[in-house]
């Protein structure tokens, strides 16, 4: 099943509801309302794996969220949920010593044609940018990290947005100092 199936608004409603308060729970607790929510959902309900695996990555269990990641993933998840799956699926495993495999699966992410995915998914682009960043960093691939973080950066900046963005290609070919 696809998140697409998870057209239930009441259910969304409860889901946004409890992220919106996770502050409020202590992380067993928060973990247990989260899988009472998914619990509502088909065994193999995509959204609701990936829910179950954000629960346990926010609350600081990323070897758990990763096989919650991997099945909703595994399971089609679709849509704003499978990118935040594949940048959480990343990160998570980059904290656990696999930056190399989350640089494969951001750099696939990335290399994603914009005109497939929808305008809440294209948002997420810096965010893709800044995780593969990260990894890259971890893998030694310093300048290539700095490189994409300042291009993501430069539109952002109120001046010189041509400049960053010249300097962060540059980084790519100018030697290195070594």
């Amino acid at each position: 099943m696809t998140d697409a199936h998870a057209g239930d608004a009441g259910w969304e409603g409860r889901v946004a509801a409890l992220w919106e308060k996770i502050d409020a729970y202590e992380p067993a607790e928060f973990r247990a309302r989260i899988a009472e929510l998914a619990a509502e959902r088909p065994e193999d309900d995509a959204a609701a794996l990936f829910e179950q695996g954000a629960a346990h990555d926010s609350t600081g269990l990323p070897v758990e969220a990763v096989a919650y990641y991997e099945r909703a993933l595994d399971r089609e998840l679709t849509g704003l949920r499978r990118r935040r799956a594949v940048v959480q699926l990343a990160s998570s495993l980059r904290n656990l010593g696999r930056p190399d495999r989350s640089v494969e699966l951001l750099t696939a992410e990335r290399d994603l044609p914009a005109d497939r995915l929808d305008a809440d998914e294209r948002a997420l682009a810096p965010a893709v940018d800044a995780f593969l960043a990260l990894a890259l960093a971890d893998t030694g691939r310093e300048r290539e990290a700095a490189s994409l973080a300042l291009g993501a950066l430069a539109p952002l900046l109120p001046r010189y947005n041509r400049s960053l963005a010249h300097y962060a290609r540059a980084l790519l070919t100018a030697p290195d100092g070594s």
